[in-house]
């Protein structure tokens, strides 16, 4: 089972091996012209980590091209240029900027993808929307529910084609596990477990604030974010650590898994959350977020239990992370790495699956979805709209925020809000500075 590091990694080298077929496919029509009409340019705001894989993964399909690439960091633009080199790449039309507007300004671009972190996918993705762009946003799609509803409006007031980063969504054995769990066999399913143990990620040690690094543009990277002196424990892949700009573990893996186990349930937003943790593991690292955290979710007729936990490997059924849909019949597990269904003993109605490994490349087949939704136009063909990213991060966001607030967290689903008022005002709404607003939509 890949972790995520092996994965990005993997996805790098599937990626650099699909341009020389992309560029065969444009000289040599044996293996079939793309016309014109079906061409799709593309920008890439925030390149350093999914945002570049999603970006390389994209350029695999025939028709598909890069005019620029957008980071705060010139340091990661240059790496990222001379990686297109390395993988003989022309790129004498591929433009490098700092700010985003610049990219969004460009009418011969169709498409972005935005792969900032978390606090600058809400207003890119809207104002991209309001642009005319088309829109891949990587996940959690927003790093407050307010965002994810803003969202969710600009796409419906522009007509945008929007798809969330929750790649699994088109990966094939996740869809067959829920084509199983439909068919009833597993009984009443009363429990479902997400478990998100991560050995490789650790937040950085504790730094003392300093200059910027060369090259970054530090105002522009914190955006709406409240203003703080640069520290490196806080920056490029270590924001997801801190509550100004991202949700932790909760919201970086468990858009991925929480998204399956609502998925797979057919669920709703949770009638109530309960969640505790801390740092327990790491104290003396530098982290906002809980490095251990538990959360439970109650809905009609199941409950929901997440549990994440850093620097440690050993989750349920052995495995660093899954999914269990616990009913009266068998226990169904998944993870990236398969699907299966384990007999319960006690029932008298035998049911079990061996194991099922996946059979495709989930990102590529993601951007793949994305691209053809693009050429033909067909929202509603989307593995994963920006409404789904929404539902999901919004699930999400309320497990932290049991945890943040210290209590029991109650939804009402007719004022679409918490019953506690004041965990809408200090928590659900987005809080921006610097002169930023949450577009009104």
């Amino acid at each position: 089972m890949k972790s995520r590091r092996r994965f990005l990694a993997d996805s790098s080298l599937l990626a650099a091996g699909g341009f020389a077929l992309q560029s065969f496919s444009n000289n040599f029509s044996f293996l079939g012209a793309v016309a014109p009409s079906d061409q799709v340019n593309i920008g890439a705001i925030g390149i350093n980590g999914m945002g570049w894989a999603d970006t390389m993964s994209a350029l695999k399909i025939p028709g598909v091209n890069l005019l620029a690439i957008c980071d705060i960091d010139k340091n990661v633009i240059d790496k990222r240029m001379n990686d297109l080199k390395k993988a003989k790449v022309d790129t004498s039309k591929v433009k490098t900027y700092g700010d985003y507007r610049q990219v969004l300004d460009r009418k011969d671009i169709d498409a972005v993808i935005i792969g900032t972190p978390d606090h600058w996918h809400a207003l890119i993705m809207i104002q991209a929307a309001a642009a005319g762009k088309d829109v891949y946003v990587e996940k959690p799609v927003g790093n407050s529910i307010e965002e994810c509803r803003a969202m969710v409006a600009a796409q419906q007031k522009y007509n945008r084609v929007v798809q969330a980063g929750q790649w699994q969504r088109s990966q094939q054995h996740f869809r067959d596990a829920v084509d199983f769990i439909r068919t009833g066999q597993l009984g009443n399913i009363r429990t479902v477990k997400v478990w998100c143990y991560q050995g490789w990620m650790k937040p950085d040690i504790k730094r003392p604030d300093s200059e910027p690094p060369a090259g970054v543009d530090y105002k522009q990277w914190l955006g709406p974010a409240e203003t703080k002196p640069f520290n490196a424990s806080r920056f490029h892949f270590n924001f997801r650590w801190f509550w100004d700009y991202a949700g932790g573990l909760m919201t970086d893996w468990g858009v991925h898994l929480m998204d399956y186990a609502i998925f797979g349930m057919d669920a709703p937003v949770p009638k109530t959350v309960s969640a505790l943790g801390g740092e327990f593991a790491y104290p003396e690292l530098s982290q906002e977020t809980p490095d251990t955290m538990g959360a439970l979710y109650e809905f009609d007729k199941f409950n929901l239990i997440w549990d994440h936990a850093m620097g440690i490997d050993n989750g349920l059924f052995g495995k660093d992370h899954g999914i269990a849909f616990i009913g009266n019949n068998a226990t169904l597990e998944l993870d990236r790495g398969g699907w299966e269904v384990i007999e319960e003993k006690r029932s008298d109605k035998k049911v079990s699956v061996s194991r099922k490994k996946p059979t495709d490349v989930g990102l590529d087949k993601h951007t793949e979805n994305f691209i053809k939704v693009v050429r033909n136009r067909k929202i509603e063909q989307l593995n994963c709209p920006i409404q789904t990213g929404a539902h999901i991060a919004t699930v999400c966001q309320m497990g932290n925020i049991a945890y943040r607030s210290k209590q029991k967290v109650t939804w009402d689903p007719v004022g679409n809000k918490f019953t506690d008022e004041s965990l809408n005002t200090q928590y659900l709404n987005a809080h921006y500075h610097n002169g930023y607003e949450v577009p009104k939509i």
